[in-house]
Formats: C-alpha cells, sequence, structure tokens
C-alpha cells in the first residue's frame, strides 16, 4: 500500500476556508462517503486507513479505501464546494449526505432527518402529528434516512456515541425520522460496539455502544409511536443523534 499521502499546499488551505467534499470509488464511479472540514481533511481517511491497518475494528469506509489501495487504484476526491463558513457547510453536507444514501456515512448530516427530503405526506404527518409526551426516561435517536431500508431495530441500536451510565436509567428507546417516532423498543443490555457483542454487524468502532433488546409492549408503542418530537428536543444545527428525555 502507498504510504505517501497527499496534502494541499498552504497557499491552497489559505483559500478553502470550510469545504465540503466527496470520496469516489474509482472502480465504480461511485460516491461512497460525504465530508467536511478544513485544510486537509479530506485525506485524513487515506492516512487512517494507513496508519490503522493492524486494526481489526474498520468501518466500511475505511475498508472500502483500503480494497481499493489493494487494487492499486486510488480514492477520487471532489471537493464539491468550498469558501464556506461551518454554518453552510454543515447544511450543504447534510444535502448531499441524502443525495447520496449509499454513502458509508453512519450519522446523516446536520439535522438531515428534520429538514431533509421528504415526501409531501411526510410533512403533513411531520408538523400535524401529535406532540409526544413522556412518561417514562427515553432515548430519542435520530435514524438516517438511507437506515430506513434496513431493519429499523438494527438501524437504531447500533452503533452510537454515548454514556452507558446515562443510557442503563432509560427505560425505553424511540427510533425518529423527522421528528416523528417510527419505533419503540425496550433496551435490555447496552455494551461496547465490537465484534465480541455485536457479531451480526459488518462495522465496529471504537468508543460507541449498541444494546440488545426487544420491542416495547403494544400499550407503550400506543403512547408514543407515530407523535412528533417535541421542537425542544430538535434544535436547528444540532448533530447530536442522540437526545435524553431525562
Amino acid at each position: 500500500m502507498d504510504t505517501k499521502y497527499d496534502i494541499f499546499p498552504q497557499e491552497v488551505v489559505e483559500k478553502l476556508e470550510y469545504y465540503v467534499y466527496r470520496l469516489i470509488d474509482p472502480r465504480n464511479g461511485e460516491t461512497f462517503y460525504v465530508g467536511k472540514g478544513k485544510g486537509n481533511r479530506v485525506f485524513a481517511h487515506m492516512k487512517a486507513a494507513i496508519d490503522e491497518k493492524g486494526l481489526d475494528e474498520v468501518s466500511d469506509k475505511l475498508q472500502t479505501i483500503r480494497e481499493i489501495h489493494s487494487n492499486g487504484l486510488k480514492v477520487i476526491h471532489v471537493i464539491h464546494r468550498h469558501g464556506m463558513d461551518v454554518k453552510t457547510a454543515y447544511e450543504v453536507e447534510a444535502a448531499l449526505i441524502d443525495a447520496y444514501p449509499n454513502a458509508t456515512n453512519i450519522m446523516g448530516g446536520s439535522h438531515s432527518n428534520d429538514y431533509g427530503p421528504m415526501h409531501s405526506s411526510q410533512i403533513i404527518n411531520k408538523y400535524a402529528a401529535e406532540e409526544v409526551i413522556f412518561n417514562h426516561k427515553v432515548i430519542m435517536i435520530n435514524v438516517n434516512q438511507s437506515k430506513l431500508e434496513k431493519n429499523l431495530y438494527d438501524a437504531v441500536r447500533y452503533a452510537w456515541r454515548l454514556s452507558k451510565k446515562k443510557a442503563e436509567e432509560a427505560d425505553y428507546v424511540v427510533a425518529n425520522s423527522q421528528g416523528i417516532i417510527i419505533g419503540v423498543y425496550k433496551p435490555i443490555l447496552w455494551l461496547k460496539a465490537t465484534k465480541e457483542n455485536f457479531p451480526e454487524f459488518t462495522f465496529h468502532i471504537k468508543n460507541r455502544y449498541g444494546f440488545h433488546g426487544e420491542e416495547a409492549p403494544i400499550e407503550i408503542k400506543e403512547m408514543y409511536l407515530r407523535k412528533r418530537i417535541p421542537e425542544s428536543f430538535r434544535k436547528k444545527g444540532a448533530a447530536n443523534p442522540i437526545k435524553y428525555s431525562y
């Protein structure tokens, strides 16, 4: 594997400011990752894939990069838009992640679940739905739109950056999309996101957690399903997909 990393000259860095980029697989021309940053952030993923080659726990993104390099090819780096302030970069990144749902991004873009692409009926449901009142300790997790094609339980239970101690206080975990609760689960055991704890998943990430659990009882689902998360938990621009009711 080539151990040389591409970098921007300093005079280029000074002109770029914040930018949004895409990583493209030269084998099929598909965008497999969308990101934002400054300086040489766009090249940092190549460095991680090379320098951390001995690690067993790698994301789909790093695995794709390694496969590209093992075929004697180089990842294509595209600066999609530059010269932005950080707020604009968040918005552009979120729009691009929505536009490339098959990318390996684990998280959606900033607030993409609330303001991303929606059918007109979803817009009506989002703003006309009854606001939920939580009668339990609940963890709210925004589920990326692209993950909805998968099993919802798997999409909401893995893998999140959170406090294990605080998560263990929760009575239920609710999955929400565009601010509407679409699933309610009872977490039984919170564990680190490793191969040993979650062999059914193909990617494993340090310092993240997931849970083993089950669907909530019918009476609990009737209490929360299809209701709207209060605005106080959905501040525009908040990137963290995890919110607590307690």
